[in-house]
């Protein structure tokens, strides 16, 4: 691609940075998708655009390509770095919520679930299992749709060996991800229930919620107040939440929103982001309760 002009009222606009934010949206997600932190997506995102701004474009003739490409690279770079710091992360690692939002720019509700569904909670816990090649192949894949041809050029090996690390990625993700299927609306309502009965302390309500075998995740790294370890069974989960609903939260507020493909809530202290609740929910129960309650992961949601 040649370096283009746009001309607005006589005055010469070089696109570079048209085209860029064209393709900021599919960038930023294939970087959240691989790394499970904003932060870290944005700032590959922004190497992407000094690379992408300063380089020779001349001969750039697919520039989204050319674009997830270097995004793709960036972002296995910052993984492998980041991968170990994660070996030692105190208590169990979630992903930083994600305010989703695919509304009118992808129109087709089929497009929008598989977004959704590769942004999930559950699915990006998942990944985390993968090598870094895999997951970048899984992303490229499953969540963009991107040919073998184009990813193999991406990560620089033959299709024949993306396609097996393609398999190998799909056959892992089968395995492990839960399989729930739900109406939005019965979970943005168990949500609600859930939320009212966590904050009064209400011990019977919460077991009416609760699968048998519900698991609760926590997420503090080690900086707030959250279990260590994951606790399971619907007793030792609806009594922990119980206490902590009768301890209550400092000027409580609770505010729903889309996080990552999903109902969700943000409970905020004083007006400040205090703990992220998301539930998965089966057969009218909830499975499983995951609290992001680091409040490094929870520095994005401030203005919401």
């Amino acid at each position: 691609m040649t370096n283009r002009f746009r001309w607005d009222g006589g005055v010469a606009t070089d696109t570079a940075t048209d085209v860029f934010e064209e393709h900021r949206p599919v960038l930023m997600g294939v970087a959240y998708r691989m790394l499970g932190r904003v932060a870290d997506a944005e700032d590959v995102v922004q190497e992407a655009w000094l690379r992408w701004s300063s380089g020779d474009r001349a001969d750039v003739r697919e520039p989204r390509a050319y674009l997830v490409r270097i995004t793709t690279r960036l972002a296995l770079d910052r993984l492998r770095q980041v991968q170990a710091r994660r070996e030692t992360y105190v208590g169990p690692w979630l992903p930083e919520p994600l305010v989703t939002d695919f509304g009118p720019t992808v129109a087709d509700t089929e497009e929008q679930a598989v977004l959704a569904d590769s942004v999930s909670l559950a699915v990006l816990v998942v990944l985390e299992s993968l090598s870094p090649l895999e997951r970048a192949v899984f992303v490229l894949r499953e969540a963009f749709g991107f040919p073998f041809a184009e990813i193999a050029a991406t990560l620089d090996r033959s299709e024949s060996a993306v396609r097996q690390l393609a398999a190998r990625a799909r056959k892992h993700v089968d395995e492990r991800r839960p399989r729930y299927e739900v109406d939005p609306a019965e979970r943005r309502d168990l949500t609600e229930r859930f939320l009212a009965a966590a904050a009064d302390g209400d011990l019977e309500g919460l077991m009416s919620l609760l699968a048998p075998d519900v698991e609760l995740v926590g997420d503090s790294g080690g900086k707030a107040q959250a279990p260590l370890r994951v606790i399971e069974s619907a007793d030792k989960v609806g009594r922990f939440l119980a206490a902590v609903g009768r301890e209550g939260i400092t000027e409580l507020e609770i505010r729903l929103l889309e996080l990552n493909g999903a109902p969700a809530a943000l409970a905020l202290s004083g007006g400040k982001p205090d703990t992220v609740f998301q539930v998965e929910v089966a057969d009218g129960r909830i499975q499983r309760i995951y609290a992001v309650r680091n409040p490094d992961k929870l520095l994005s949601l401030a203005s919401y």
